[in-house]
């Protein structure tokens, strides 16, 4: 499953986003052949939109959406777009905010929600859109918990100086009259923690859970052979350490400095390992699949020390619904 992080790119870049209207009032010819319709109305080089990754399409949506809706609130998946938070996959639809509304409502792709709490809303590079408060909040309500986990997570980041503060977040939630997922905001307030660097450290420290394995330290720092080593999972135990991005941070689109820190990684890992830390390395998408993630964690020496949770581990199989193909 991909995640977006922060990247607010392909916004900055819209691949000559066009719609209908000003085609025909430039003159401009927009051929099958070299353009694709990004939704009823709006097109895009088909030559760029080929090369976008599954995050990034969506993104390209919401731009194309506010292109022909520049007032509309954005909400959920589609303002965590612009505030930068993960975002799995494609979801299916844009994610819009009315207050006006008595009732919430779909129109095609666009999902236009009401709420009985007045939300708070922003503007972000141009666009309404909710507060990153109640964008965080909103998700958590409605995402699968290890998802969830990862959105809270980034909003309370200890490396970002505009993170969000915990408990001003329960607060909020709290006195919102909305009780959907009231049972998991519990569980993510007990769980989250800023420490956490990436989605892919959210997310297996979810699986690890539910898998039974003990709960990690984070960010643990060790002072070896004169190096300073930060490591993304430390288990006590049996002095195992986990890296959560496996080797994929790595590849770089510059081979030469790949390489290099390719290299790097390798001393590290070895001084470690001479220093008495067995090694479990994995990607977000072995802690999707989750036995791949069991395997790295026993083949370090790890043993489960509580019963997995099944309900939970159930819930990594949910994913965004059917997306719609540009066409």
């Amino acid at each position: 499953m991909s995640v977006l992080l922060a990247d607010r790119a392909i916004l900055d870049s819209p691949l000559d986003l066009v719609t209908s209207q000003e085609g025909r009032m430039l003159g401009l010819r927009l051929p099958a052949s070299s353009h694709a319709r990004i939704r009823p109305g709006v097109y895009a080089r088909r030559a760029g939109i080929e090369a976008l990754r599954s995050w990034e399409r969506y993104a390209l949506r919401v731009h194309a959406f506010r292109r022909q809706h520049p007032s509309a609130i954005l909400a959920l998946e589609s303002a965590a777009v612009l505030h930068g938070l993960p975002l799995f996959g494609e979801p299916r639809d844009i994610q819009v905010y009315d207050p006006e509304r008595p009732s919430s409502r779909r129109y095609g792709d666009v999902a236009v929600h009401t709420s009985r709490d007045a939300l708070d809303v922003a503007e972000v590079s141009g666009a309404l859109l909710t507060s990153l408060e109640e964008t965080v909040i909103g998700l958590a309500r409605v995402l699968p918990p290890a998802q969830a986990l990862a959105v809270v997570d980034a909003s309370i980041s200890h490396a970002d100086p505009n993170a969000l503060d915990l408990r001003m977040l329960r607060e909020r939630a709290a006195a919102q009259q909305n009780r959907r997922g009231n049972a998991r905001l519990r569980w993510l307030w007990e769980r989250a923690d800023g420490a956490s660097e990436s989605p892919s450290e959210s997310v297996s420290r979810a699986v690890i859970e539910w898998t039974g394995f003990e709960t990690p330290v984070l960010q643990r720092e060790y002072f070896y052979e004169g190096f300073h080593d930060r490591v993304d999972f430390s288990f006590p135990s049996c002095r195992a350490i986990g890296e959560a991005d496996g080797w994929q941070k790595y590849v770089l689109a510059d081979p030469a400095e790949a390489a290099r820190r390719l290299a790097k990684e390798k001393h590290r890992e070895d001084r470690l390992r001479r220093n008495g830390h067995p090694f479990a390395r994995w990607e977000l998408a072995d802690a999707w699949r989750v036995e791949p993630l069991v395997r790295a964690l026993r083949g370090a020496g790890l043993r489960p020390v509580r019963p997995r949770q099944a309900a939970f581990l159930a819930s990594l199989a949910r994913r965004p619904r059917e997306k719609p193909h540009f066409a």
